[in-house]
């Protein structure tokens, strides 16, 4: 169609966005469906959070904020980032966005020319190869493995770097695997970046504070302070403090960068909501014991879904450091036919398979960039977890 932009054609809609739409509308039409497809906590968010927002609105904070975000909350996330990760930022290095994904937005539209690569491990998150076509950067794919831990290798990283390497980008933990850098793990690849210092780093920490097994998460420039000049550091709230819809990520980073984000989001959104960071600064400030009480029952999910995902024929599901993601193989059913004769050839058709027989809707690992597996969300009840996994382990049962 000739009147929509040439560069629309190079992205694709976001595919778990697409399978949470899908459920949803079989849901409408009264299917029995269990969506696993969503990146989002059930629980709600904390009362002194929403009490923060009550008590922002009733005081008048209803205007336009600065481009960057508040004074009060980009003083809560230096403190933050001082507090958990040791490190120092002062307010100017500071950008709030409407969510984590247009801080990566922002960053990639104001640091990519035509022909800069951006290194994306994969599996990756849904987003990132389209936000780096959108901004005229060229993706650079580089398969981790589930025999390496889903984890990028300091020998995959180098192998991949170019002179045209303008950014790194690491998710840990990862969506949609789960999988996290150790401290030993991230030191790697960090003193192969050292070597190349026309390389940036962008680390992704959104899922930082969901954790299990005594993990420690660490952030690339905890590890290698060297590369504070080079290094954009995003998180958000929306996972931890179950905040999805409030829309506050943030990204902390050299001034000139920050700065060049800002002129990008003055033109887009100019800000995110005054009242979501008035709850954000509560969030960042306030009582986090409830986090804790949130990942013991992630912990019991995750386990949950790994014991039985594992006893259904043909998968094999490895157990996740971090995150609310599983990503299990489907290898084992690539091959096999329907019970009406339809054989599964991809990890798409199998995802359809479960929709369509037995309403559990999970995402093809094709959209992650790593086949054949499929991403399953245990952001949920465990009672529907339950319900999900004895769908899925039928549906295996019954293929030939």
């Amino acid at each position: 169609m000739p009147f929509i932009a040439d560069r629309l054609s190079r992205i694709k809609p976001s595919p778990t966005l697409a399978v949470t739409s899908k459920a949803a509308e079989l849901k409408a039409a009264g299917r029995d469906v269990i969506g696993l497809g969503a990146g989002e906590p059930d629980f709600d968010t904390p009362d002194h959070i929403k009490a923060a927002a009550k008590a922002a609105i009733d005081a008048g904070e209803t205007k336009y904020t600065a481009v960057a975000g508040t004074p009060a909350l980009r003083k809560a996330i230096c403190a933050k980032f001082k507090r958990e990760n040791g490190l120092d930022y002062t307010p100017d290095q500071i950008q709030v966005a409407c969510g984590g994904k247009q801080s990566i937005y922002n960053a990639l539209m104001a640091t990519l020319n035509p022909g800069d690569e951006v290194i994306i491990p994969a599996p990756y998150w849904v987003s990132y190869p389209d936000i780096t076509l959108l901004a005229e950067g060229t993706p650079v794919f580089v398969d981790c493995p589930a025999k390496d831990g889903f984890k990028l290798k300091p020998e995959a990283l180098e192998k991949a770097i170019t002179p045209k390497t303008k950014w790194l980008i690491l998710n840990s933990p990862s969506n949609p695997t789960g999988a996290a850098y150790s401290h030993a793990e991230m030191k790697a690849l960090t003193d192969v970046l050292l070597k190349h210092p026309h390389v940036w780093v962008m680390s992704d920490d959104i899922y930082e504070r969901i954790v299990y097994d005594d993990f420690k998460f660490v952030t690339p420039v905890e590890v290698e302070p060297k590369l504070y000049d080079r290094t954009l550091t995003l998180n958000g709230v929306s996972k931890a403090y179950c905040m999805t819809g409030w829309r506050v990520g943030y990204a902390a980073g050299p001034v000139a960068v920050i700065n060049a984000m800002n002129k990008v989001q003055s033109q887009s959104t100019t800000h995110t909501s005054s009242i979501s960071q008035a709850a954000a600064v509560a969030a960042l400030n306030g009582d986090h014991s409830f986090i804790a009480k949130n990942n013991a029952a992630f912990k019991e999910r995750r386990d949950l879904v790994v014991k039985m995902l594992n006893e259904a024929k043909g998968l094999e599901c490895p157990t996740p450091e971090g995150a609310f993601y599983v990503y299990p193989s489907c290898a084992g059913v690539i091959g096999k036919s329907t019970p009406d004769g339809k054989v599964l050839k991809t990890d798409e058709d199998f995802v359809t398979y479960l929709l369509e027989t037995e309403g559990v809707a999970a995402v093809q690992g094709e959209a992650f960039g790593l086949s054949p597996f499929f991403r399953i969300s245990y952001a949920t009840s465990n009672q529907a977890l339950i319900e999900a996994c004895t769908r899925i382990q039928r549906a295996c049962a019954a293929l030939k």
